[in-house]
């Protein structure tokens, strides 16, 4: 049962307001200045009790019996059907000829009045490789570059550091064992990103791991020309996320989000340079002793030499 925010008594003080009436002698004005409420309150739930008993003591609904006005449901079933052709409640109501706040609480009612809302929602789509390099996660997070602390430093908004431009984190993470490789470069240009995966590869490649494909979002610099050559010059296949489905390639949007929480929003930092320096240290730490959750609480490098032992552990 949920009680009204400002209600002075529950179930059990109103028994015992009728208790205190009907067993224990005391009068009606008496058991109400007890109970902190009104006279009539205390009538009213004597008249309850005697009633109904102590169900009777229960609050009831207070919505009224009959709404001649209610919209019919015939009615909301049409304003329903309209919004999920993805018509605006002021739409709605112009063609069924209704007032559009009159739509909008009904919208709201039926929890349709954000377009979020007419998506069904989906069942998480967890998955992961059973063997490091199998797929390798590549994403782009742009920041803006610290010349000079700024206003949440020294709280003088007057003195902001306009036009100091952007940097770029490339980071690409290993889908079984999350080891994660990171870049801050000076753009997201298509030769760029090649570059950066060409290192990636590379750095997987001097752990021990053969990358077989590789993950992105649909990016100017991903579906390049200069982009597909360079997956078919380092034998990778190129998989692509759906348009405007991030979550595919979640691991690295989660990746970029711890990133940012323990790492580049976590300080405050002088100059790009500082902090540039503590991503390196950070992605360190990250790989070698940070506990993840999806790994058991180990740290990637122990995921990926388990891995590695385990491969070679089955050839001998």
């Amino acid at each position: 049962m949920r009680l009204h925010g400002n209600a002075r008594t529950c179930p059990k003080s109103r028994k015992l307001l009728c208790a205190r009436v009907r067993e224990q002698g005391w009068t009606v004005r008496q058991a109400a200045e007890g109970a902190g409420i009104s006279e009539r309150t205390a009538h009213k739930w004597l008249s309850r009790f005697r009633l109904d008993g102590e169900p009777g003591l229960a609050d009831r609904s207070s919505r009224p019996r009959t709404t001649p006005v209610r919209v019919p449901e015939d009615r909301v079933s049409a304003i329903a059907g309209l919004r999920r052709l993805r018509m605006t409640g002021p739409q709605i109501a112009e063609v069924l000829c209704m007032p559009a706040s009159t739509v909008g609480v009904i919208l709201r009612r039926l929890g349709l009045g954000r377009l979020k809302d007419l998506e069904r929602e989906e069942p998480p789509n967890r998955y992961e490789r059973r063997h490091p390099g199998e797929l390798i996660h590549v994403d782009v997070k742009k920041l803006g570059r610290i010349k000079r602390p700024g206003h949440r430093v020294h709280g003088d908004r007057s003195k902001r550091g306009r036009g100091a431009g952007w940097e770029f984190v490339h980071v690409c993470v290993d889908d079984a064992t999350r080891v994660a490789y990171v870049e801050v470069l000076e753009d997201e240009k298509a030769s760029t990103a090649v570059g950066f995966l060409r290192r990636a590869v590379a750095f997987y490649r001097s752990l021990g791991v053969q990358v077989q494909r590789v993950m992105t979002d649909n990016g100017s610099a991903y579906v390049s020309f200069a982009h597909a050559a360079a997956c078919r010059l380092l034998g990778l296949r190129h998989i692509r996320t759906r348009p405007y489905r991030p979550r595919t390639n979640g691991k690295a949007e989660r990746f970029i989000l711890t990133m940012l929480n323990e790492c580049l929003y976590a300080a405050i930092y002088q100059n790009s340079d500082q902090r540039r320096k503590a991503l390196r240290s950070w992605v360190g730490r990250y790989n070698q002793r940070r506990p993840h959750g999806s790994l058991g609480r180990q740290a990637p490098m122990t995921r990926l030499h388990q891995s590695l032992n385990n491969v070679l552990g089955a050839h001998i």
